[in-house]
């Protein structure tokens, strides 16, 4: 499904190292002529990295989106009573959110707009980065993979030597992500090679 005209939710949360990739990909989304909506996490907002400042990240979303993101939970409410996103998408999602998400917890903007979003049987998308991946979270990530309209970005381990509990999206797999996750189809394969 074609990406233009569509209303896109970017919901960012703090795993800081795939930032860079993330805006090139939402600039990839503005020139497919998508309507970017970017919501940040708490930590998004707050947290300094050595990826970038939350001024910085604040800034870099707003030029390519033409919007200020949302920042906060009640910023995020109308997601659901207004309808007005047609595909949401966790981007990064970390091992936290993902914990919450899967266990009902709506403590930040990001958890608000996904599950302000979900009550309208709409498609969220997960683009997992998560150090415990294969660790403590899998049994998260087990749960999202089996609830109704979230999907998934095609994911792998990206350090299995080092970091062999990690897993992270492929960055260039968004796209064709949203566009199944439009249909209501998991793009396959979704395991993938780093």
């Amino acid at each position: 499904m074609d990406l233009k005209g569509k209303k896109v939710g970017i919901a960012m949360s703090g795993s800081f190292c795939t930032f860079d990739k993330i805006f090139k990909e939402m600039e990839r989304l503005a020139e497919a002529g998508a309507d970017i909506y970017p919501i940040f996490s708490d930590a998004a907002k707050q947290i300094a990295s050595r990826f970038g400042t939350p001024e910085e990240y604040k800034k870099r979303a707003e030029e390519i989106a033409g919007r200020a993101p949302v920042m906060s939970i009640e910023g995020a409410e109308p997601i659901g009573p207004k309808g007005y996103l047609d595909v949401l998408a966790i981007v990064p999602c970390t091992g936290n959110t993902a914990a919450k998400l899967a266990n009902g917890i709506t403590d930040s903007p990001v958890l608000m707009a996904a599950k302000a979003h979900l009550r309208n049987n709409k498609p969220l998308v997960i683009f997992i980065s998560t150090n415990d991946g294969l660790g403590m979270n899998l049994k998260n990530i087990g749960l999202l993979m089996n609830t109704k309209n979230i999907y998934f970005v095609p994911f792998g381990q990206d350090d299995w030597q080092k970091k062999p509990n990690s897993l992270v999206a492929r960055a260039d797999m968004l796209l064709p992500a949203l566009e199944m996750a439009l249909e209501h189809k998991q793009i396959q394969p979704l395991l993938l090679k780093h």
